[in-house]
């Protein structure tokens, strides 16, 4: 017996093994795997968000999960609901249960095949552009797989917000999520022909202080000095958390803007942007994958990534030019 042959059989004897385990308790998986999300979520509503399902079906799944078990795990209140002291406890033991299922699902799935969900956040400024296309052919090569994307250029927390994965563009701060980079993303520094009249173009960093910078927040800016990186941080009086919106607020000559080469490409072009400080360029940033430790599915995690990194790199245009 090979060594894939042998993971399998080890794996689905490991699933019956819980299955009758469950079936002796007179438990349900889907039930157990249901009170796991609704825990995190904090109520019935969002976990039904996140599930896919009506707030009816979770609600029957968890009263059948407590009459099985003959213990209140939730206390309802008009705020949502809050896990009782059986239910802090028994979270951890179902939440054990329902990855060492997905885990062996995974396992023993026919090569090639996946099924069950995956919930992904992905910004809202590149991603229904640069990545959605990804998830309408996994939808394609998977009939059993249910995607479910969110596009937000908010921080958004998996753990809490019960998400498998992200991909996220930029320079990736340190955290504990487990991170891989799908492509190099090129950032210019732009601003229109308008503002550039009236205000002038910075030749260093040290001149851009004296301009409005257009930014997502209280960022900084890195620029590439030779070989040293230049850190500065810009000051600014238009905000945004859309990469779109920052565009916009360049083109209309409100100040200048740090943004990716794919969302302006089309603005350089047709002279509505041009760069500016170009003798100090931003480092590559990257697109990424991130993900929870231990998190699941893991396999389908993995597919997703295999598939971005060919879509990135078979449309190059999608990452933007290293030149200025």
């Amino acid at each position: 017996m090979d060594t894939l042959s042998f993971a399998r059989s080890k794996s689905t004897y490991r699933v019956v093994l819980l299955c009758r385990e469950i079936e002796n308790a007179k438990l349900n998986i889907e039930d157990l795997e249901t009170f796991v999300v609704v825990a995190d979520a904090g109520g019935v509503s969002p976990a039904a968000r996140r599930l896919g399902v009506s707030k009816s079906i979770v609600s029957r799944r968890l009263f059948r999960l407590e009459a099985a078990l003959g213990v209140q795990l939730l206390a309802r209140t008009t705020r949502g609901a809050a896990l009782t002291e059986s239910g802090v406890a028994f979270r951890e033991h179902a939440a054990k249960v329902s990855a060492e299922i997905e885990i062996a699902r995974d396992t023993i799935m026919p090569t090639g095949d996946l099924r069950g969900r995956l919930r992904i956040a992905m910004p809202l400024s590149l991603g229904p552009t640069h990545f959605a296309p990804v998830l309408a052919k996994m939808a394609q090569r998977y009939p059993q797989i249910q995607l479910h994307a969110c596009y937000s250029d908010r921080f958004v927390d998996l753990i809490s917000e019960g998400f498998d994965c992200a991909i996220r563009v930029g320079y990736l701060e340190n955290s504990n999520l487990l991170a891989k980079r799908i492509g190099p993303v090129y950032l210019k520094l732009v601003a229109s022909p308008s503002y550039i009249e009236t205000h002038g173009a910075p030749e260093t960093p040290k001149e851009l202080m004296a301009h409005q910078a257009l930014m997502q927040g209280a960022e900084s800016w890195k620029f590439m000095d030779c070989d040293r990186v230049v850190t500065v941080q810009p000051q600014g009086r238009f905000k945004s958390d859309n990469g779109i919106a920052l565009t916009a607020a360049a083109t209309a000559g409100l100040g200048i803007a740090c943004l990716p080469d794919s969302l302006i490409c089309e603005y350089l072009r047709s002279g509505a942007l041009i760069t500016v400080m170009t003798g100090y360029p931003p480092p590559p940033a990257a697109a990424y994958v991130v993900r929870p430790p231990g998190q699941h599915p893991v396999r389908k995690i993995q597919v997703l990534t295999e598939m971005l990194i060919e879509h990135l790199e078979q449309n190059p245009c999608l990452r933007g030019r290293a030149e200025n």
